[in-house]
């Protein structure tokens, strides 16, 4: 039986992949599957939302919502790393690990919409937006390709700009400064126009590039 090959892989920086060797070694020790580690994942981003939903009243859980969201990128990391060591890397395995992204990036901006710190209709359409990203980028690979991960505003980045968005409105807060407002938006609502803006180049460049790579299969 020939051994499953993934056809893409989701470029992460050495310096965070180091964080999960000894984790991946323990788990592949432990003999826990990586299915398990995807769906942690969605645990981390539902208590992300939470504090998110929760920092209205409480402006501290500003500076906790990001960590998590950061802990649910590691745990996508996690599950990838784990099945390549255990030898168990599968397609169903492919479904797993991306679906469980997904779910988490709408929980993480339904939470942050509903935090009364922002208009609730942009934190829905960063919600949208973020998966529709997503799911472009998958097109290439659905067409028998790669999978595209280009583009400025790809998974890791969104949590990125997320939490310098929302420190930024604790220190705000901490300072008695209200929502400082900016032409009536927040903080958290030109944060998310920003991911959203962010989200649309990066759909565009996906776009090109599957075109492209279709047009040079079909010389």
């Amino acid at each position: 039986m020939v051994e499953y090959q993934p056809t893409s892989h989701r470029p992460i920086a050495q310096m965070f992949r180091r964080t999960g060797k000894g984790a991946t070694n323990l788990c592949v020790r432990l003999g826990i599957p990586p299915d398990a580690i995807s769906y942690l994942s969605i645990v981390a981003a539902l208590t992300a939302a939470l504090c998110f939903w929760k920092s209205g009243r409480h402006a501290w859980l500003l500076v906790i919502a990001p960590l998590f969201c950061y802990l649910r990128l590691w745990f996508n990391m996690l599950d990838g790393m784990v099945a390549a060591a255990a030898r168990k890397v599968s397609a169903r395995g492919e479904i797993v690990n991306d679906l469980p992204d997904r779910i988490s990036d709408v929980i993480i901006f339904v939470g942050v919409a509903h935090s009364a710190l922002m208009n609730p209709l942009i934190g829905y359409w960063t919600a949208i937006v973020s998966v529709f990203t997503a799911y472009v980028g998958l097109f290439g690979q659905a067409i028998g390709g790669r999978r595209e991960f280009g583009g400025i505003m790809s998974k890791p980045w969104r949590m990125v700009a997320l939490s310098l968005g929302a420190w930024a409105m604790f220190v705000f807060r901490y300072c008695q400064a209200g929502l400082h407002d900016f032409g009536r938006l927040t903080i958290l609502d030109w944060t998310c126009l920003v991911i959203i803006a962010g989200c649309l180049q990066t759909i565009i460049v996906r776009l090109k590039r599957i075109v492209t790579a279709l047009q040079d299969g079909a010389r």
